[in-house]
């Protein structure tokens, strides 16, 4: 048997990750290149991608970038199963693309409504769907979906992200449910409070910024490089025996 650290290897694997250009995407991609797998970026704009094929192929990895609107359901299914093609394999899927409206929810218009449930939940019901099918018939695989704190509370002037990242929390339970058996671990990470592009306005509030931090035990803003480990382990034969799991990773948010 492999030693433990030869199982977090993923070596002569392909991954396709979702919103790879900036943020958790773009950290998680490179965690995974590190760890030996080749990927396949996904972005809305394909120009997005530069930085991340540059920190994929610096490792030695191979990258394959694809224009992909995840809102679109042709499209998403479009990029499997051209990322499938493209290496002749599918073994891992990072569905991470993900938006937020925030506004009162007696002013939250129809319109942003739809687009974050379109591209929160139904774009990883549609891409899970499409790598499922190709991962049982291949023998098996990852999938891991980027949940949210919010899949255990309801956040504040954010009812469609809240309502998505709980979603995300039961849909990876039921995939998980249907496809154990068949080798294909289906799981997900929530994050808390990250440096990313969706938490500019609470962080450039200083009053709302101070409260979060002062509930978070680690005391900062998680760093999209603290996604790595727990994408590497999820994808990784070292966690092959976990399904249905939401891995939080909070900087102890959740344990206050």
């Amino acid at each position: 048997m492999d030693s433990i650290l030869e199982r977090f290897r993923l070596d002569g694997r392909v991954a396709l990750v979702t919103g790879a250009s900036f943020g958790l995407g773009r950290s998680m991609a490179e965690g995974l290149a590190e760890a030996g797998a080749d990927i396949v970026g996904i972005s809305r704009d394909s120009s997005n991608l530069a930085a991340i094929e540059s920190a994929v192929t610096v490792t030695g990895r191979r990258f394959l970038g694809l224009a992909c609107d995840v809102g679109d359901r042709a499209q998403i299914r479009r990029a499997v199963a051209e990322a499938h093609t493209w290496r002749g394999r599918l073994d891992i899927l990072i569905n991470n693309a993900g938006i937020i409206e925030r506004a009162p929810a007696v002013e939250h218009p129809d319109e942003a409504w739809d687009a974050v449930l379109r591209v929160n939940l139904d774009a990883v019901w549609f891409g899970s769907r499409e790598a499922g099918r190709l991962m049982i018939d291949g023998g098996g695989g990852k999938i891991i979906t980027t949940a949210s704190i919010l899949s255990f509370s309801g956040g504040i002037l954010v009812p469609g992200y809240a309502a998505s990242k709980g979603a995300i929390a039961q849909l990876t339970k039921a995939l998980a449910n249907e496809w154990a058996f068949h080798g294909v671990n289906v799981n997900a990470i929530a994050p808390g409070y990250f440096v990313t592009r969706n938490t500019d306005a609470l962080r450039a509030d200083q009053d709302r910024s101070r409260a979060i931090l002062e509930r978070v035990p680690a005391g900062r803003w998680g760093d999209p490089s603290d996604l790595k480990g727990a994408a590497v382990y999820l994808a990784s034969s070292a966690a092959d025996y976990v399904h249905g799991h939401v891995l939080v990773v909070d900087g102890g948010w959740c344990a206050r």
